[in-house]
């Protein structure tokens, strides 16, 4: 069934004394673009979240956010003396000229190249990876369930509108008939009136020829069947388990131009308000397509 792209979840894991926590946001949008907020140690985790976040959630705009803590003290930045050494040589040239020169530690630790987050190994990266990966899916799953409850009041929004556009298509179906018989009636009667005003004959094969091309040009036939088709279709992806937004939305544009070619091949009052109406129903799904992942 289609879901929402509109979810929240958050969750928390302390392991090894480190505590990770994680809080995803989703929000729409027609194209997949996350904003991925990571403390420095786990930077080099950014594409791989993407990847995940990427593969789950389709398209939307997501805000993922993992904040880190320390309990033992093992992810604390380690100082590097050397860099630290290397600033403080540099200044001895200044105490040289008589210039009074005070250096506060938490200036100092700031400079570039002092404060390093710890080097982990590979292994260790792969175990932060499995442990980011776990609760990161964790949250995904809350996530999944507020967009899945949006996602049945979407369905029964969007099921509702197809429903509308198949009734009028059925009575744009029923009516095509009439409007060649009615057009051969008008072409008749009027034909009448100028022969008999002009005192001329008219073969019975010429008006026959005119209600043939008549009919022809205004058959509308196959796009009615296309456009049934095409919510059929869209029926079928909103009980789908994909990720289906993209292809509603496509299959919106496509009943638009059915609509549209329907409209402009019937020269009929009748089938002409019965399209607006096709076209007004078809407006509201494209709107509410946008809101599906």
């Amino acid at each position: 069934m289609i879901c929402s792209m509109t979810g929240y979840g958050d969750a928390e894991l302390t392991t090894q004394g480190v505590s990770y926590a994680v809080e995803i946001r989703s929000l729409n949008n027609r194209y997949f673009k996350a904003s991925i907020k990571l403390p420095d140690p786990l930077a080099y985790l950014e594409p791989d979240i993407e990847r995940l976040l990427r593969e789950r959630l389709g398209r939307g705009s997501v805000t993922y956010s993992l904040r880190l803590r320390s309990i033992s003290g093992l992810e604390a930045y380690e100082i590097n003396i050397a860099a630290l050494e290397r600033y403080v040589r540099q200044l001895q040239p200044l105490a040289a000229l008589g210039v009074g020169i005070t250096v506060e530690l938490g200036s100092t630790l700031s400079l570039p190249g002092v404060s390093q987050p710890p080097q982990l190994d590979e292994k260790e990266k792969q175990c932060q990876w499995a442990m980011v990966r776990q609760l990161t899916e964790r949250v995904l799953e809350k996530a999944d369930q507020m967009r899945a409850t949006e996602g049945r009041a979407l369905r029964a929004d969007l099921l509702a509108h197809c429903q509308v556009v198949l009734d009028h298509l059925e009575a744009i179906r029923l009516r095509t008939p009439d409007v060649v018989k009615e057009y051969h009636q008008r072409l008749t009667q009027r034909v009448e009136e100028l022969i008999s005003q002009a005192r001329l004959t008219l073969e019975v094969d010429s008006l026959a020829r005119e209600v043939a091309i008549y009919a022809e040009r205004s058959d509308i036939s196959e796009e009615v069947s296309r456009l049934a088709s095409h919510i059929q279709q869209f029926r079928e992806l909103c009980d789908s388990n994909e990720l289906a937004g993209r292809k509603l939305d496509f299959l919106t544009q496509e009943m638009l131009r059915e609509a549209n070619t329907i409209a402009s091949k019937s020269n009929d009052v009748q089938i002409a308000r019965g399209v607006i109406e096709v076209k007004a129903s078809i407006d509201r799904l494209k709107e509410q397509t946008a809101n599906v992942a």
